[in-house]
């Protein structure tokens, strides 16, 4: 058996076409910009890379990109007090602020200072409870985006047995939450788990999201299951130089599985396409408009 490729990159690019259509809707029918704001303390390479990129294909869709950088050394209070101006600005419907932040600051006070409504990274505790309990939330943009490449290839994932390898609040918790949403039987497996592959090998649907590299192998892996690699570890090449790979060992997972995602290329390209989704959203609901159809759970 080989693998069918599921094709984040590909993917992603219809999640921001559909966006791109829902913002052009907006401005038309209602003379509506949505717009994205993102924060970023400090001068992390990597940091600085993700933020560019999501200025690019936020223009990209037709929304406004308000980007606020600022010192690595500023304070709690400061940033605090941007993070208000931005939650009473009536132009911003989305508020990304991007992590991780400088040791000083309390990442959880700053997170939870966001006004949950324009939460679009979906990590305030009260999209976190709101996420639990079944109501309408904003969704963390990684699970969202494995969750939207499970159902274009499954369908219904009712009745289906999902194992989520991790259990960090920013992928593992809020994706189970989602599975049981579609009405999976979940588990959440991780380090500590006994009997790690003997669970996982129960499972049609496997999420690894452990940071990890390449810990989850072929024999692992129930034949014809489907697995969203969410991990993304850099690692030495023998002749020199570095490369991305995932949490699992593509090739021998490939052999036995019905579908995967690749690293890169699967569930990475949907995390950007999944916050300016989620920024529409936000933006519908603060209008009180319809949301656009498919681009949330």
């Amino acid at each position: 058996m080989t693998a069918t490729v599921i094709d984040g990159k590909a993917f992603a690019a219809r999640v921001r076409g559909l966006v791109g259509e829902g913002v052009a809707k907006l401005k038309e029918e209602q003379g509506i910009t949505p717009g994205l704001a993102v924060v970023l303390v400090g001068e992390d390479p990597a940091s600085q890379v993700y933020v560019r990129s999501k200025g690019k294909m936020t223009v990209e869709v037709g929304m406004a990109s308000f980007e606020h950088k600022l010192d690595v050394d500023t304070s709690e209070a400061d940033l605090l007090a941007v993070i208000a101006q931005l939650n009473n600005d009536p132009a911003v419907h989305g508020i990304l602020v991007q992590l991780p932040l400088p040791d000083h600051l309390d990442s959880d006070l700053v997170i939870n200072s966001i006004d949950p409504a324009k939460d679009v990274d979906g990590f305030h505790i009260s999209n976190v409870g709101l996420l639990g309990t079944g109501q309408k939330s904003m969704v963390p943009c990684t699970p969202l985006g494995s969750l939207m490449m499970l159902r274009d290839h499954h369908g219904s994932l009712s009745g289906m047995n999902a194992v989520v390898i991790g259990r960090s609040n920013i992928v593992g918790k809020p994706m189970a939450q989602l599975l049981l949403g579609d009405s999976c039987t979940v588990t959440i497996a991780h380090s500590r788990t006994k009997d790690l592959p003997d669970v996982v090998r129960q499972a049609d649907i496997v999420v690894a999201a452990v940071g990890r590299a390449q810990m989850v192998t072929g024999d692992w892996i129930k034949p014809g299951a489907t697995v969203i690699d969410v991990g993304i570890n850099r690692i030495e090449k023998p002749e020199g130089g570095t490369r991305l790979v995932g949490d699992c060992d593509y090739d021998s997972c490939a052999a036995v599985a019905g579908a995967i995602t690749p690293v890169p290329g699967g569930v990475g390209p949907m995390t950007i396409a999944c916050l300016l989704a989620n920024t529409l959203t936000a933006c519908c609901r603060a209008n009180g408009l319809a949301e656009p159809e498919g681009l949330t759970a």
